[in-house]
């Protein structure tokens, strides 16, 4: 179970425009993952910019990477995501009259 504290800590990372459209992409690409380099390219975001919110997102626990030779890829933790959708829906309408 998620903790409030984690949780936030999720949230403040999904607030900012570019993490969230990183987040989209890995989700998109499935657990097989994504390059850093296809991320880039679709995203247009600058190599050092990319770097610092991909490292944001893996201390959160959103992100994994792993490494293929030279390529760097990165992938959706998606227990990750579930357990931030649980959380929410934790006492969805329990208070409904």
């Amino acid at each position: 179970m998620l903790t409030t504290n984690k949780a936030a800590a999720i949230f403040a990372e999904l607030g900012h425009p570019a993490r969230l459209q990183i987040l989209r992409c890995a989700i998109e690409y499935g657990k097989t993952g994504v390059s850093v380099g296809e991320i880039q390219a679709e995203l247009n975001i600058p190599a050092s910019t990319l770097s610092h919110h991909i490292s944001r997102m893996v201390k959160v626990g959103l992100i994994h990477q792993s490494r293929e030779k030279q390529t760097l890829f990165c992938s959706a933790d998606f227990n990750v995501i579930r357990s931030v959708i649980d959380y929410l829906e934790k006492d969805c309408c329990s208070k409904e009259s």
